[in-house]
């Protein structure tokens, strides 16, 4: 129906949300039937004298609820009943937090139904998952598990592996069972802000050791053991949250030649190791009787399982960690980690992380294109970018808030810096729910903006 005209009451829900709600509707009482064809967004957008990156979105997230087919070329079509779910909350689907660093969403039907095929496999099995079970998985979750790790040349005996409820989880546990407060750790000089605040939880000292462009330095890490005695060494060696750097093999020999000599365990969070082709092998590779190795499914999967696949440096070590989640979390939930084992067998998970892998990169090349001439750090298949500013125009502060109302999900360096005063930077990521459209608008507003002397007068 080319005529189309949502009628939306703008009572505070987000207008993309109002949009696919009304479509959704009309659906459902019959004024939109299948097959008819919707009016093209431009034309939507006029109509409601709204942006065309509301409606985009809105009919994206029509597409992802099944409601309607689109087809480049054509247009975008009302689809027919088999594909539609009329169960879906729209609550939760404005339910985001875009200060997390989040992998792009897939709006391809055919993954989404071979997805939603795992919750039909979850669902046959929900009286027995809903049991209290092992705290780090069973042996099918184990091999499915030693399975994924085997992608970044990992093959540990199953006793070593543990499936657990997270990085973060698993990341608290670890240092729990390893430090005690007031002890040291030593991390990146610019890091992931959830170290710190797990670090801060258990009132352990935080020292940042500087960095170049091949991540840590192996004099920096040496010196800083003799100097100040860590109990471990963080280290988030595959593109790392926020800079993009990927720490070369020969670098992760190094330092892990280090760590063998000076015997200091480290927890290497590889939650991106999974998304490059060719990353370089785990610094657990050089050094397993000392690395806690976590692969975490949030950024190549999904932050909403939960879930990470752990690889303690012995089998002791490995009961030890399960003795420390038992007492924390109880277990990881038995319904995630059973979507997660099916989607491994059954080649979904490879194909959410193909798609992730490969709109990541579309992304990247789409903003560098469009931030050409500013001044950032960026990897091909990272879902961010590290924006440095222009010194003496403009602060950090400045760009988040003028960047408050739009898509585009922005943290400053405040949050990630250990070592030395925050620079002049941003972590913009170009993920999460966000469409391409949406994402073109953003960094065409965010490259104008910053290339006009005027904008913050």
């Amino acid at each position: 129906m080319l005529d189309w005209i949502p009628e939306i009451r703008r009572d505070g829900k987000p207008l993309y949300l109002e949009i696919a709600d009304k479509l959704e509707s009309d659906i459902r009482i019959g004024k939109l039937k299948a097959g008819e064809r919707l009016p093209p967004q431009r034309r939507l957008a006029k109509r409601l004298a709204i942006d065309f990156t509301t409606v985009s979105r809105a009919y994206a997230e029509a597409q992802t609820r099944g409601l309607v087919d689109s087809h480049v070329g054509r247009g975008t079509f009302v689809a027919p009943p088999a594909g539609r779910t009329d169960r879906v909350d729209p609550d939760r689907a404005a339910s985001e937090d875009a200060t997390m660093n989040m992998p792009p969403e897939t709006r391809d039907a055919a993954l989404i139904g071979k997805m939603r095929a795992g919750l039909d496999y979850v669902g046959a099995n929900l009286v027995s998952l809903l049991r209290y079970q092992s705290p780090t998985g069973s042996v099918k979750d184990k091999i499915a598990a030693s399975s994924w790790l085997s992608m970044r040349g990992m093959v540990p005996k199953l006793e070593r592996i543990a499936v657990t409820p997270g990085a973060h989880a698993t990341m608290t546990a670890v240092l729990s069972l390893k430090t005690e407060p007031g002890d040291t750790v030593l991390c990146e000089a610019i890091t992931y802000p959830g170290f710190r605040g797990i670090a801060k939880l258990l009132r352990l000292n935080v020292v940042g050791l500087p960095m170049d462009a091949a991540g840590i330095r192996p004099d920096a890490l040496d010196a800083a053991i003799r100097r100040h005695r860590p109990k471990m060494l963080y280290v988030n060696p595959t593109l790392q949250n926020p800079t993009t750097i990927t720490m070369p093999t020969d670098r992760r020999l190094a330092v892990a030649e280090i760590l063998n000599d000076r015997q200091l365990p480290a927890i290497e969070d590889d939650a991106y190791g999974f998304i490059p082709p060719k990353a370089p092998a785990p610094l657990a590779v050089s050094a397993p009787d000392l690395i806690w190795h976590i692969g975490g499914l949030a950024k190549c999967i999904g932050a909403g399982l939960r879930l990470a696949f752990t690889v303690a440096p012995s089998g002791t070590d490995a009961n030890a960690l399960t003795q420390a989640l038992r007492a924390a979390s109880g277990m990881a939930s038995p319904i995630s980690v059973a979507l997660a084992t099916h989607w491994i067998e059954d080649g979904t998970a490879d194909g959410i992380r193909r798609f992730i892998r490969a709109e990541s990169a579309a992304r990247q090349s789409m903003a560098a294109d469009l931030l050409a001439g500013l001044d950032f750090a960026a990897d091909p298949y990272a879902f961010n970018i590290w924006l440095r500013l222009p010194p003496g125009r403009y602060g950090r502060a400045d760009v988040m808030g003028r960047l408050a109302n739009r898509h585009l999900a922005a943290m400053p360096s405040d949050s990630f810096t250990v070592l030395g005063q925050p620079q002049e930077a941003l972590r913009i990521c170009l993920g999460g729910s966000i469409t391409r459209d949406e994402l073109v608008a953003d960094l065409r507003f965010l490259a104008s903006a910053l290339n006009a002397r005027d904008w913050f007068s």
